[in-house]
C-alpha cells in the first residue's frame, strides 16, 4: 500500500501560486497596454479585449464540453495572459474573425490539446500568432500608423522599422527616442521599450521570473548585431536599433520566460536564451520574415526537454 510521507515540521510555503504569478504578469503588461492604447487607440482596445475574451471562452468551452472538466481553470489567469500576449503580437487593425481563429488555435492546439496549463510544450500565444502569420500573411503584416486613435480596420498603414531594414532603407528608420517610446508602426507589443522594461523590473521584483533568459537573449542579439553593424553599417541596424525594433523585448521578457516551455535550471536558461538570440538574428538577416523571434522561441521550446536532460542539477548528497 502506498503511503504519503511528509517531512517533519515546520513547513514553510513560499506564498507563490499559479494564479498569483499569472496576475502578476498581467500587472506587468499594464504599462505596455496603456502605451498601445495611447498610440493606436480604438484599434488596440478592440484587438486586446477580443483576444482575451476569445481565449477565455475557448478554454472554458474546451475544458467543459470536450475534456469534461468543470471549466474553472479559467480562474487561474493563464487564459487571460495568453489572450494579452496574443493581442500584443497582432496589428491594431486585425479583423475580429481572425483574432477569434488565433485565440482558438492558441488555446485549443497550443494548450488544451496537451492537457492544459503546464503540459504544453510550446508557448500558446506564439502558436496562435505563427498560425495566423502563415495563414493570413497580408492581414498580419499590415501595420497601422500610430496616432489614429479612432480608426480600426480603416487605419492608414506603413512599413515597420524591421521591414524598412530588410529593404535596405536604414536611413528611414525612426530615431532612438521614437523607438524607446514606441512611436512607430508594428504590433501592439512592439510599442514602447520603456514600458516593457518597467514590466521586466516588476517581474524581477516580484520574483516571477529571473534575469537569465531575457538578459541572455538581449545580450546575444546586442553582441552579434554589433559585429554585423561594424562590418557593414549601411546594411545592418546598430545594436540599439536592433534591440528596440520588432518584438524582441516583448518576446524575451514575457514569452520566452514561460514556465512550462523554458528550461528549469539557470545553466539551461542561459543556453536557451543564447540560442533564441542567435536564431532570431539568423532569421532577421537571411530569412523570409523581417522578424524571427516567434519562430526562434518555438524552435527552442522543442529543445527544452533536451536542455533539461543535459542540465540536470546534482542530486542532494551526490558527489
Amino acid at each position: 500500500m502506498n503511503k504519503f510521507v511528509i517531512s517533519l515540521s515546520p513547513h514553510v510555503h513560499s506564498g507563490d501560486s499559479v494564479q498569483k504569478n499569472m496576475y502578476s504578469v498581467c500587472l506587468a503588461l499594464v504599462p505596455s497596454l496603456l502605451c498601445s492604447l495611447w498610440f493606436f487607440g480604438l484599434g488596440a482596445a478592440i484587438v486586446l479585449l477580443n483576444a482575451v475574451v476569445f481565449c477565455v471562452l475557448a478554454e472554458w468551452f474546451i475544458s467543459k464540453f470536450i475534456l469534461g472538466r468543470d471549466g474553472s481553470s479559467i480562474a487561474d489567469g493563464s487564459a487571460i495572459v495568453t489572450g494579452l500576449l496574443l493581442g500584443f503580437n497582432l496589428p491594431a487593425n486585425l479583423p475580429l474573425w481572425i483574432i477569434a481563429i488565433g485565440a482558438i488555435v492558441a488555446i485549443g492546439i497550443g494548450k488544451m490539446t496537451f492537457g492544459g496549463l503546464g503540459q504544453n510544450p510550446f508557448n500558446p500565444a506564439l502558436v496562435g500568432r505563427v498560425f495566423l502569420l502563415i495563414s493570413f500573411p497580408v492581414q498580419m503584416t499590415t501595420w497601422p500608423i500610430p496616432g489614429q486613435l479612432t480608426a480600426y480596420t480603416d487605419a492608414l498603414t506603413a512599413a515597420t522599422p524591421l521591414a524598412l531594414a530588410s529593404e535596405g532603407k536604414i536611413n528611414e528608420i525612426p530615431g532612438a527616442t521614437d523607438l524607446l517610446l514606441g512611436n512607430m508602426g508594428g504590433s501592439l507589443g512592439e510599442v514602447s521599450a520603456i514600458a516593457l522594461l518597467i514590466g521586466f523590473a516588476f517581474l524581477l521584483w516580484k520574483k516571477v521570473i529571473t534575469w537569465h533568459i531575457p538578459v541572455s537573449i538581449l545580450g546575444t542579439v546586442a553582441v552579434l548585431s554589433c559585429l554585423f553593424w561594424i562590418s557593414n553599417p549601411e546594411s545592418y541596424l546598430n545594436p540599439l536599433q536592433t534591440l528596440l525594433t520588432g518584438g524582441l523585448m516583448l518576446g524575451a521578457i514575457f514569452m520566452a520566460t514561460d514556465y512550462a516551455t523554458s528550461p528549469m535550471t539557470h545553466k539551461g536558461q542561459l543556453i536557451y536564451g543564447v540560442s533564441i538570440g542567435f536564431i532570431t538574428l539568423l532569421i532577421r538577416y537571411w530569412g523570409a520574415y523581417p522578424e524571427g523571434l516567434s519562430f526562434a522561441i518555438l524552435i527552442m521550446n522543442a529543445f527544452t526537454p533536451l536542455i533539461n536532460t543535459y542540465c540536470k542539477p546534482k542530486r542532494f548528497g551526490a558527489k
